[in-house]
């Protein structure tokens, strides 16, 4: 049922141990949401564990500075920015149907839990998580705000996306208050890239495609590709903005070829088209902007497929 900070704040508070769970291929949202809450737990004197589906990016590892990790049966099971039950992966699909609370900012989000709040004008689940923390009332320290800013500033391109609100610049300033390291931070997730990025980017730059006189930039990331760079998965994921940085362009699509066969698709959009309307069609979603969605096809039955949905945006 839908519930309000302040009772999942009590909530929280009669429980002892508590299970963190976080979307497959994880970003600085889930993980900031779900390392923010653990060290708030921690301090409240609880017991807690951060699970993932997908190993964690190395580029986040300063957010694991003091994390350990507690064996127990949970009384409690929460998740943090997933949006639908496949977001969980395999490894913990068992937890679809026995989650607690469920804490996320997505409007497509159909979870089930017994304690549901989900926001979609926060920018970030980490927005969220901000509140949550000063409801249980632990100060926020260099380590949580570390953690907050991450999901803030990755959910918000650093502040460019146009879900950047108000709030989201106020909570901000209150985490630089709160020590935030957010200049080493910024540093790491946005003006750092490795030699093998940089590989991976000139080889979709030559081989990117265009549709509807421009107005769709469609790049592919061979799994080939990706084994001869040694690339590290979560770095894949800035790769997604390129082709919407091509001016003109409305939609920018990725696709991602998965080991086990077909793709995975972002799709990045300008001003004049919804993105997570786009992939609801494909069974994902996401936001307006950014959203998501998997197409099990061969490489061409899949851009097919892509452009029959994306190609009607610009014959209306």
């Amino acid at each position: 049922m839908t519930a309000s900070l302040q009772e999942i704040a009590a909530y929280l508070k009669q429980k002892q141990d508590i299970l963190i769970l976080t979307h497959q291929n994880p970003d600085g949202d889930t993980l900031g949401s779900a390392l923010g809450l653990y060290y708030a737990l921690r301090s409240l004197g609880k017991r807690a564990t951060v699970l993932c589906s997908d190993p964690f990016p190395k580029k986040f590892c300063y957010l694991f500075q003091g994390y350990e990790e507690d064996e127990f049966e949970p009384d409690c099971v929460v998740s943090v920015d997933i949006a639908s039950p496949p977001l969980l992966g395999e490894r913990l699909s068992q937890y679809d149907g026995q989650i607690d609370v469920c804490i996320d900012h997505h409007g497509s989000n159909n979870m089930q839990a017994d304690l549901l709040f989900v926001d979609t004008h926060a920018a970030a689940a980490c927005e969220i998580l901000y509140r949550l923390i000063r409801e249980l009332g632990v100060p926020i320290d260099e380590r949580i705000a570390n953690c907050l800013y991450t999901g803030i500033s990755t959910d918000t391109g650093c502040f460019k996306f146009s879900n950047t609100t108000a709030d989201t610049h106020r909570i901000a300033a209150d985490l630089f208050e709160y020590g935030c390291n957010y200049e080493p931070i910024n540093r790491a997730l946005f003006d750092t890239k490795s030699k093998s990025r940089i590989v991976v980017e000139k080889s979709v730059l030559e081989t990117m495609e265009f549709y509807c006189e421009h107005r769709i930039a469609l790049i592919v990331i061979p799994q080939d590709l990706v084994q001869r760079t040694q690339i590290d998965p979560s770095e894949l994921d800035g790769v997604s903005a390129i082709p919407r940085q091509v001016e003109g362009v409305e939609i920018g699509i990725t696709m991602r070829e998965r080991p086990q066969g077909g793709y995975r698709v972002s799709v990045r959009t300008s001003q004049f088209v919804d993105a997570a309307e786009i992939c609801a069609k494909l069974g994902g979603g996401g936001h307006v902007r950014a959203a998501g969605c998997t197409v099990d096809l061969p490489l061409e039955e899949a851009k097919k497929r892509l452009l029959e949905v994306v190609i009607p945006y610009f014959e209306q």
